[in-house]
């Protein structure tokens, strides 16, 4: 289909552009942008004016639910929910059951996802065998069938030698490691930050040196390794220090921050709203002005929406029993604009955290607008407005801590590979 995107404003972060621009889209692919191509008839138009034409989102951690969680969601219903959240790329951590940790596994996932036509799934494979710290998995294997890197999702790996043979292997193949920073004992049993709120709720919990000590271990571990390491998910203040200085190291790190974290604390948490209930917990205010000040200078490459879809009634059990997570998928773009609106950073910059910048870190030809690039595009309104109800979310998973909020930005169109995936208010 021949797709003409009229009178929008093109934002491609990758290359630092912003104006107003026609976009002329044909075989899946972006064409031309400005002037039609020499004998273009578009099989359809959409009047973007007024809009915002960004490249498609990339969201570094979503979890799918298939296989064996489908009572919690499917690949169905939370690629309908990326495509409604402008996501047309993303990264499915291995926790699944059985593990990701065997190419059969790999393959069957990717083949479902590819049968759906959406938007592009990249899982990582398990680390270890069963996510168990103990055995190595066969990463070569993993890798030819689809896996762009290895990863423990949130259970950590206590035994070091165990991890420092695993990046090892990762270096020699040139292989990219994720890892949660959180050390297996300091965080075992934890429910939220600890601190002045956990205190006085009487909830067990987890100190900010759970994750910079798993930091330190890290870095040294790549120091001798020369891995290359993505951390997921920082949450402390500490944490982003620790980042920085081994940024200006030189070590081949990079990593991401959860949109819950970019707005919410502990106090945040209320009388036990198990909503708020998350991994990594929510810490104290000065940790997510580090965060968003981290990303503001550079030290924090992206944010992901940590899309966890949880059954309701998972979310009514007391705050230490439920099942941590949050639908994220939907709310991705809009948080990353809220913060962009409250930290005056400027769009096209917030839009890379969640475009260009995690695309890079996957190393993969996806987050920008270019002429001969895969059509991988989100046009959205930037001073509309939605309100945050189960009602207005595709995901099957309808908890989470923004219920009630009103956020700005609402997806007009999201397109992948040339087909129009979702579209809302388009005639």
């Amino acid at each position: 289909m021949k797709i003409h995107i009229q009178g929008g404003t093109l934002i491609d972060p990758a290359a630092g552009t912003e104006q107003q621009q026609d976009v002329y889209i044909e075989a899946g692919r972006i064409v031309a942008l400005g002037a039609a191509p020499t004998g273009f008839q578009a099989d359809r138009t959409f009047d973007a004016r007024g809009l915002i034409v960004a490249p498609g989102l990339v969201d570094l951690s979503a979890r799918l639910r298939e296989p064996g969680y489908e009572h919690k969601a499917t690949l169905d219903s939370e690629m309908n929910a990326a495509l409604a959240g402008g996501v047309t790329s993303l990264v499915c951590p291995p926790d699944t059951d059985p593990v990701l940790d065997e190419a059969g596994l790999v393959e069957m996932l990717k083949y479902r996802a590819g049968k759906l036509a959406r938007a592009h799934v990249h899982p990582l494979g398990a680390l270890t065998v069963g996510l168990k710290g103990e055995v190595i998995t066969e990463m070569v294997s993993l890798t030819e069938a689809g896996c762009i890197g290895f990863t423990q999702a949130d259970t950590p790996i206590a035994d070091t030698q165990v991890l420092l043979r695993a990046l090892q292997y990762a270096s020699t193949y040139g292989y990219a490691v994720w890892l949660r920073p959180q050390d297996a004992y300091l965080s075992k049993g934890g429910v939220a930050a600890s601190g002045a709120v956990a205190s006085r709720l009487g909830l067990p919990g987890v100190p900010v040196s759970a994750e910079t000590i798993a930091l330190h271990t890290l870095f040294e571990l790549m120091r001798v390794t020369g891995a290359r390491v993505h951390v997921q998910h920082l949450s402390s203040a500490a944490g982003v220090a620790l980042m920085r200085a081994a940024k200006a190291e030189g070590l081949p790190v990079t990593c991401d921050v959860t949109a819950n974290h970019l707005h919410l604390i502990d106090m945040d948490i209320g009388y036990f709203d198990a909503q708020f209930r998350l991994d990594p917990p929510l810490r104290q205010q000065r940790d997510r002005e580090a965060i968003r000040a981290g990303l503001a200078d550079g030290t924090i490459d992206a944010i992901c929406s940590q899309h966890t879809p949880v059954d309701d009634d998972e979310k009514l059990l007391p705050f230490a029993e439920a099942t941590p997570g949050a639908t994220g998928l939907e709310l991705l773009l809009s948080l990353t604009v809220k913060w962009a609106q409250e930290a005056r950073v400027p769009l096209a910059k917030a839009l890379g955290n969640v475009t260009s910048a995690p695309a890079a870190i996957m190393r993969r030809d996806a987050g920008r607008l270019a002429v001969g690039a895969s059509a991988d595009l989100c046009v959205f309104d930037p001073h509309a407005h939605w309100r945050v109800e189960p009602r207005a979310l595709k995901s099957q998973g309808h908890n989470t801590p923004f219920l009630g909020y009103e956020l700005p930005a609402v997806v007009r169109a999201t397109l992948v590979a040339g087909r129009v995936g979702f579209e809302r208010g388009f005639v």
